[in-house]
This record gives structure tokens, C-alpha cells and sequence, in this order.
């Protein structure tokens, strides 16, 4: 397993338009997104990146939503990921579209993520899956340079364990876009339900949603014993029966 920390400048997306079958990406991740915007509550959304910029929230019951990116028009705020202008547990909910597939250390953003959401907040990652049509495709020598092919995809069960470490409960996964096709949409759709779950793992995008949790998600057992409760010591006596005569 090759590690998350890296030190190649890797070249960050800042519209779905930079990537090839983009809108198609914004389309299938909208829908769920659609989904889960009437379950967040809260005062203070952050969608992080230009992706998370230019995807829609306004189902949510969150009013106040911070748009950061440095070159998406859409933004509000202009700050870099790993270094948000805001103090802790600021935001109730934070949108993350691709930004672990672009980022030289996934673990100092998660981190700092974790900084500024408040306990019990939410939040939700997508990103592309290695283990897919495109994630495979990812080898061949005339795509490494190009984008979506050029960031760092990592397995939505790697990104769980690290939601884990840092004590988020994940609430739902899951992993569509089987066929990552543009044209022909309905067919492709189509053929991915016909296929039925088991074929889902391979889907080219996932979609998670973590809360975080302020109790351990594990309980520790303590290395004490503790002590016995105080018990009548069993002692060996005859009983003697004493049988009146009349």
C-alpha cells in the first residue's frame, strides 16, 4: 500500500469542466447529494475546493454556506485546505468533492477538517475509485498526465479507516458509475441495476457520509479486575438430627 503523504505537485481541479465526462461526475454525484441535503441541520455549511463549489445545496436547511477555493469563481472565501481561516468546530456540516484525490497529505486535511466541525457534525466525501473502469484505465502511459487520471485515488474503505482514527461514525458508503459513459447514459444505467449490488464495489465513484462522534466507537475495557464481592466462606460442618421421643 503505497502511502498517503506525497510529495509530487499534483494538479488540482477547480471545475468539474477540467475533467473528462465532468458534468456527467456532477450529474450522478448532485443526485445523492440532493438526497442527503434535507438531513443536515445546522447554521454553517463549508464546501470545500471548486468542485464542492459548483455543486448544488440548496435543499439543505443550512443557511450560511462558506465557498473556499482559490481560482473557482464561485468561492467566497480564498484559503488553501490545509489551513482554514476559521476557529474550531465552526461548521455543522462540510462538503468534500475530490479534494483527497488532489492533495499532497489526505491525513493533514482530514485533520484539519476535524479542527473546525463542530461534535455531531457531518461530513461528505466523494472521490474516484482505483478499484473501477476508471481507476484501471489510470495505467495506461497516455492518461497519467491528464486529468481526472492524475490525482491519487484512494479506496473508499481506505478513506473509512481514516474517518475512523479520527473518530467519525460512517453513516452511509456507496460506490456507483459502474460504467463511466457519457453517451448512451440510460443504457449504461440501465445495464449497472440489472447487474444488481454485487457488481456495486466497482463502481468508478464513492460517496460517504461520517458524523462525528465525541464518545470512543469502541469501548475500552480497563486492564484492572475488579475486585470480588464479599461471599460467606463455604465451610464443611455435619448437621446433627435430633429426632424427639415422645
Amino acid at each position: 500500500m503505497n502511502p498517503a503523504r506525497n510529495e509530487k505537485k499534483l494538479e488540482k481541479p477547480h471545475s468539474w469542466s477540467q475533467l473528462k465526462n465532468g458534468e456527467w461526475v456532477n450529474s450522478a454525484i448532485q443526485t445523492r447529494l440532493d438526497e442527503w441535503c434535507p438531513k443536515l441541520f445546522g447554521y454553517h455549511m463549508l464546501k470545500l475546493g471548486g468542485l464542492s463549489c459548483e455543486l448544488s445545496s440548496q435543499h439543505s436547511n443550512i443557511q450560511h454556506q462558506v465557498n473556499l477555493d482559490i481560482q473557482n469563481p464561485l468561492h467566497n472565501v480564498i484559503a488553501d485546505g490545509y489551513d482554514l481561516p476559521f476557529l474550531e468546530k465552526s461548521f455543522d456540516a462540510v462538503v468534500m468533492a475530490h479534494q483527497l484525490d488532489y492533495c499532497n497529505d489526505p491525513h493533514r486535511m482530514l485533520r484539519e477538517v476535524d479542527r473546525v466541525m463542530i461534535d455531531d457534525g457531518y461530513i461528505i466525501i466523494t472521490g474516484f475509485n482505483p478499484i473501477s473502469v476508471t481507476g484501471l484505465t489510470s495505467f495506461f502511459p497516455w492518461r497519467k498526465n491528464n486529468l481526472p487520471w492524475s490525482g491519487r485515488m484512494f479506496t473508499p474503505h481506505r478513506v473509512k479507516d481514516w474517518l475512523g482514527l479520527l473518530n467519525y461514525q460512517v453513516i452511509e458508503s456507496d460506490t456507483f458509475a459502474l460504467f463511466p459513459m457519457q453517451k448512451y447514459q440510460t443504457v449504461w444505467t440501465w445495464c449497472e441495476n440489472a447487474l444488481g449490488d454485487w457488481i456495486s464495489p466497482l463502481g468508478s465513484l464513492y460517496f460517504i457520509v461520517a458524523r462525528k462522534r465525541t464518545y470512543p466507537l469502541k469501548p475500552i475495557k480497563p486492564h484492572w479486575r475488579l475486585k470480588r464481592k464479599l461471599s460467606p466462606v463455604s465451610v464443611n460442618y455435619r448437621v446433627n438430627r435430633v429426632i424427639d421421643k415422645d
